[in-house]
């Protein structure tokens, strides 16, 4: 959604409630580390599986020019 994705208001109905609700929640558990908290949540749950390959690990980045001559 942040980068590619459609904008809220382009939703399908299938997310529920209307976008202005959905945007509100995905803001709110953004603030409050909801998304970090459960991707680690999910990965202790594979680990004591051992059902992760660290050997087939990859590092993304984005880096965008400085607008305006910032650094």
């Amino acid at each position: 959604m942040a980068t590619s994705g459609c904008t809220w208001r382009q939703l399908p109905p299938v997310f529920g409630p209307a976008w202005p609700t959905v945007y509100r929640r995905f803001a709110q558990w953004s603030r409050d580390r909801v998304w970090a908290r459960l991707y680690r949540v999910i990965l202790d749950e594979l680990g004591a599986r051992g059902e992760l390959d660290w050997s087939r690990c990859a590092i993304d980045s984005v880096s965008l020019r400085a607008a305006k001559g910032g650094r």
